[in-house]
């Protein structure tokens, strides 16, 4: 397969990611300023970079934390499969214990290799990966896009980063990110390697939260 270069980031902040909320799949979320700052940020030390596509997922976020190179006039296509995994019943839910404690559960169920846990009306580890799977054969079935830009969620960030260096899906918190932050993989025509690993130097300046 041909050689290809993926920047990989996660969307910009949104108001539940301010306020500490999960999203997830069924939440279509917006930007809010602190996000479109990030955005601009990363558009500013990225804008050189000859991307031939932009890979986003279905859902609004990604797209507004790149839309600044979209109106460069450079292509750009939607893949649900790089949606955020979907958390069910706990989309948009204030934090509590009981919440928490859900959480802190199927992490753990996660880590320990349960990987079809999932919360009622969400979707396991193994079902995004499915996906996902569809997703990353779209991108690289394109020789001739040698440089590309993806934009997606954080917890799906982290499986797709696992797909990507052929870790197990129990490893996936070893990839640790905030809003904008970049992930560089580069495809030598065989493997994956991360290149670039949680960059966040673009966002220097800015505090993390407001």
């Amino acid at each position: 397969m041909t050689k290809k270069t993926l920047y990989i980031v996660r969307h910009g902040q949104t108001e539940l990611n301010r306020q500490g909320i999960v999203q997830g799949r069924g939440r279509d979320t917006e930007l809010n300023g602190h996000g479109q700052k990030q955005a601009a940020l990363f558009y500013e030390a990225y804008k050189d970079v000859p991307f031939d596509k932009i890979y986003i997922s279905a859902l609004k976020r990604t797209q507004q934390s790149v839309q600044s190179f979209i109106d460069k006039g450079i292509p750009y296509e939607k893949l649900p499969g790089l949606d955020e995994l979907a958390w069910g019943i706990y989309e948009g839910q204030p934090s509590t214990p009981a919440t928490k404690g859900a959480f802190l559960q199927i992490m753990r169920d996660w880590m320990e290799g349960k990987l079809d846990s999932k919360f009622e009306d969400g979707e396991s580890p193994n079902e995004v990966k499915a996906r996902q799977l569809e997703a990353l054969e779209v991108i690289m079935s394109h020789p001739e896009e040698k440089t590309v830009l993806i934009a997606m969620h954080g917890r799906a960030m982290r499986l797709f980063l696992c797909i990507l260096t052929g870790k197990p899906l129990t490893e996936m918190d070893n990839y640790p990110h905030q809003n904008l932050v970049l992930y560089k993989v580069i495809f030598d025509g065989e493997k994956f390697e991360i290149v670039d690993f949680n960059n966040a130097a673009h966002l220097k300046g800015l505090p993390s939260n407001e």
